[in-house]
């Protein structure tokens, strides 16, 4: 408990893999035996219930406003999820946004603090597992590892101090995120089910124009990056600026290069 106090921020940063482990363990269910939805949805929500308890709630958050935060996190959670579907991709993202955080801990300039360590350590766990999910992938992450590091992250979004590093640090995520939030309403006007398997996410259709999975991985990975140092360097002017300009950049490699969304659709 002591460790707990001594971190600078992420009070409860120790605790958040453990909270997030029954979504990993609901995956591997899931990949074995085809769960219910509303079974995984049911967990997922049980999971961001536990994150709000553990958070402190420290942007001025009435409890009115809590089923709206549980909505938000499964959204992240399920986003993740979504995303998973080129070699080393979301990996190599997760690892950049941890990274992110850690170094955005405020009064840290000494030794990683214990509470910390926890988080450390999946960077350094996700780094050892992209060198085998690289294109040409030898191992998979699945829902087992995708909802896991979804919740993992919108428990450490929970637990920065004020909201501008939140926000900072979800728009961080842009690239990972920003594509999901926009593929999921363009799929419910063209009448589509929003859980149903597809290939319609910018990332899915700039493989099929052609690109290999480490190009477009690399693309997010470094556009993850560039967002982390602005946040670093500038705060959150910075980073709002330049996830600005990269969403541009996401329309028009939407518009120019990927295969048309109506296209894809049809496939």
């Amino acid at each position: 408990m002591a460790s707990l106090l001594l971190a600078p921020w992420f009070g409860a940063a120790a605790w958040l893999p453990a909270v997030a482990l029954p979504l990993a363990a609901l995956g591997l269910g899931d990949d074995r035996f085809n769960l219910p939805a509303r079974l995984r949805y049911l967990v997922q929500v049980l999971t961001a219930v536990a994150l709000v308890v553990l958070s402190p709630l420290p942007f001025g958050l009435a409890w009115l406003e809590v089923p709206l935060l549980l909505i938000a996190i499964t959204a992240v959670i399920n986003f993740t999820n979504f995303m998973d579907g080129l070699d080393g991709l979301v990996a190599g993202c997760m690892a950049v946004l941890f990274t992110t955080a850690l170094f955005s801990s405020p009064g840290l300039t000494g030794p990683i603090p214990s509470a910390l360590l926890p988080l450390a350590a999946l960077v350094g766990a996700l780094l050892g597992f992209l060198l085998w999910n690289w294109s040409p992938a030898k191992v998979f992450m699945g829902d087992v590892g995708s909802t896991f590091l979804g919740a993992v992250f919108a428990g450490v979004v929970l637990q920065a101090p004020s909201w501008p590093l939140a926000l900072g640090l979800l728009l961080v995520a842009t690239p990972l995120l920003g594509d999901a939030c926009l593929c999921v309403p363009r799929r419910l006007l063209a009448g589509q089910r929003v859980f149903q398997a597809h290939r319609l996410h910018l990332f899915q259709r700039l493989h099929q124009a052609g690109w290999p999975h480490a190009r477009v991985s690399s693309l997010y990975i470094g556009a993850t990056g560039l967002l982390a140092i602005a946040l670093l360097l500038g705060g959150l002017a910075w980073v709002m600026s330049l996830a600005a300009l990269e969403l541009l950049v996401g329309l028009w490699l939407d518009q120019r290069v990927a295969v048309p969304f109506a296209v894809a659709a049809r496939v």
